[in-house]
């Protein structure tokens, strides 16, 4: 017993001096690795000197794990250099109409310097979003833009956005020429993304995908330009609600938390005259010389406030009125957050007064036209002021004022009577006094339209207006829909007028809608231009400007670049009487049920002789004869 009882300890007592000696030479190697660390990098050396001297709970979990310090030390390290090469802005333009309206426009700009078409695995995300990060990688995306709309904007009203949006959704991505089948990724993507923002994206399939040849350019960096690989599709029916703006949200390194973000509120949001959300995602420049680029993420959220359906009796605005809320901090993630008022039409303060003023303005050309604005800095505690909390005012005195007009505007709308043919009808407006300039007309039909390329007529002041370039490709039914695009040079101070015919298809009945009656949409016309303009236009984001008046850029000094979307069309189509069946349901289940009811009940049914009730003689006689033991009668 006392034997067994030594070797125990014995083991015991070595266990104890293999542990010892296991952990002692974990503390040297891990020594020579950060004295190691230090000297390649003496930053990292000096971090770490400052962190030695004030222990963190980082620190004492790794004392207690000290088998993961060299993974945790290189962590950091890689963490390090990912939150230099990251930039965060936010900024909010408040634009008063002279409509009476507010036209709200947000905007959150993520700028990465990172690579994902290289093989790299990017595992570290600390303001750019993982989902979106891994749909970049995995589809081998070049350029993204995805935007979702309810409402229509009013051009020849409120003037130009800064970001356009046709109504409904629109998708447009420029793949790698690494990809081998687009069509295969384009729809797995459409998927993906269907579910990163609570869309119906998963309802775009080949019959509303088009591959445009001339328009939608890549904004970003690169000068490959095979159309081939460029998909562009539009879901003119999709309905904007909460269940997408959350998702959107979500993206913000801030959520909605703190910053810009934090006036977002769904049930004011949507209660406004028109409301847009887009994610952009390009390759940009990180200098002057583009010797290294980053990948830019600018969300963008516009919206205009109706000066009767907000309730307000008179025209006065303020942040808490039109979102509920007031700012009380910037986003500590944002290098720059600040919120820009247009005061150009305002000069010395005779249509509205702002409160609280600033002494700060800035200048900056949007959409040709240089505009002065008030700039509050949010990350200066100087404009909260003592009450740390800012709610900008507006007050209307003079509903004064004529608004620039559009020099671009477009209008669509279907003629006809019948069910059996009608006109598509475009009409592009220049409103230059004496200039002309070139557009891009893109038109897309669905299947069942069947046009009649034929009769294809352009018109302007009176005379027929040949274009320069036209690609048309007709459509297949239940596989593509027709593609137009045509360059057209629109004279000065005109409307141009596009007509072409069309016929009507008669759809199999399981093609119909829910609601067939309502109508079947058609997806807006796009037409991209270069405006005169008479300011030059500098889009270099290394420069200090506003983030609202980058977004497209421009070389010409005289022109700036323009995209405009017409109304989508809604048109009816033949439509049987979907009641009918039901009808006839109806008679058929009856004449059945009647019909059949009778013949069971006389195939089933036993029938019986009944016999007539003997008289009471005959009884009396009966009981007689059963007392005697003689048969009944």
């Amino acid at each position: 017993m006392a034997a067994h009882r030594c070797r125990y300890l014995a083991c015991l007592l070595l266990l104890f001096l293999s542990v010892i000696l296991v952990t002692m030479s974990q503390e040297t190697t891990l020594g020579h690795e950060q004295h190691a660390t230090a000297v390649d990098d003496p930053q990292t050396g000096a971090e770490t000197k400052q962190t030695a001297e004030k222990p963190t709970v980082e620190e004492k979990r790794w004392e207690e794990t000290k088998v993961k310090a060299t993974t945790q030390a290189s962590d950091t390290a890689v963490l390090s250099k990912t939150q230099v090469n990251e930039d965060f802005q936010e900024e909010l333009v408040i634009r008063p109409l002279h409509s009476g309206d507010i036209y709200a426009s947000f905007q959150f700009r993520t700028v990465w310097e990172t690579d994902f078409m290289k093989g790299n695995k990017v595992s570290h995300y600390r303001l750019f979003p993982k989902s979106l990060g891994q749909v970049i990688s995995k589809f081998s995306v070049r350029e993204l833009h995805i935007s979702f709309t309810q409402g229509y904007w009013r051009t020849m009203q409120w003037g130009q956005p800064f970001i356009p949006s046709p109504p409904g959704a629109e998708l447009w991505v420029w793949f790698q020429d690494s990809v081998t089948d687009v069509d295969a990724t384009w729809k797995e993507l459409t998927n993906v993304l269907s579910g990163i923002f609570c869309a119906s994206l998963n309802f775009i399939d080949s019959t509303n995908t088009l591959q445009p040849s001339a328009s939608f350019k890549p904004l970003g960096i690169g000068n490959e330009t095979d159309h081939r690989f460029l998909r562009y599709a539009t879901l003119p029916r999709e309905i904007v609600c909460t269940e997408n703006l959350t998702p959107w949200k979500k993206l913000l390194p801030c959520g909605s938390k703190a910053g810009l973000a934090v006036l977002l509120k769904s049930e004011k949001l949507f209660h406004s005259s028109f409301h847009s959300q887009s994610v952009h995602i390009r390759p940009v420049c990180q200098d002057r010389q583009c010797k290294s680029s980053s990948w830019e993420l600018r969300q963008a959220l516009n919206v205009v406030f109706d000066l009767h359906t907000s309730g307000q009796s008179k025209r006065e605005w303020s942040l808490f009125k039109m979102f509920s809320r007031t700012l009380t901090e910037a986003c500590p993630l944002a290098s720059s957050s600040k919120i820009y008022i247009d005061v150009t039409d305002n000069p010395q303060e005779e249509q509205f007064e702002l409160s609280p003023a600033t002494p700060l303005l800035s200048q900056a050309v949007v959409l040709g036209d240089r505009r002065t604005f008030s700039v509050y800095d949010l990350t200066q505690q100087v404009t909260f002021g003592t009450v740390r909390s800012l709610n900008l005012m507006i007050r209307w005195k003079s509903s004064e004022g004529d608004m620039l007009r559009p020099l671009l505007h477009a209008e669509r709308y279907v003629t006809g009577y019948g069910l059996q043919t009608g006109e598509i009808h475009t009409l592009m407006y220049n409103n230059h006094p004496f200039r002309s300039f070139p557009v891009l007309l893109l038109d897309s039909v669905p299947w069942y339209l069947r046009l009649y390329i034929h009769t294809l007529k352009v018109i302007s002041k009176g005379k027929d207006n040949n274009p320069s370039y036209i690609h048309y490709q007709p459509s297949k039914d239940r596989e593509r829909p027709h593609l137009l695009e045509m360059l057209l040079q629109l004279p000065p101070h005109s409307v141009t007028e596009v007509t072409v015919q069309f016929e009507r298809a008669l759809l199999k009945w399981t093609e119909y809608t829910p609601d067939p009656n309502h109508g079947f949409y058609v997806g807006s016309s796009v037409i991209s231009s270069l405006v005169p303009s008479t300011v030059a236009m500098e889009t270099n984001i290394t420069m200090e400007q506003p983030l609202f008046s980058s977004f497209f850029p421009c070389k010409e000094e005289s022109s700036y670049f323009a995209r405009v979307y017409t109304e989508p069309l809604l048109v009816n189509l033949p439509t049987p009487d979907f009641s009918m069946p039901y009808n006839v349901i109806c008679l058929t289940c009856t004449v059945v049920a009647v019909g059949y009811g009778s013949l069971y009940n006389l195939l089933t049914r036993s029938f019986q002789v009944e016999e007539p009730n003997p008289g009471l003689a005959k009884r009396i006689a009966n009981v007689i004869r059963r007392m005697r033991g003689v048969p009944p009668l």
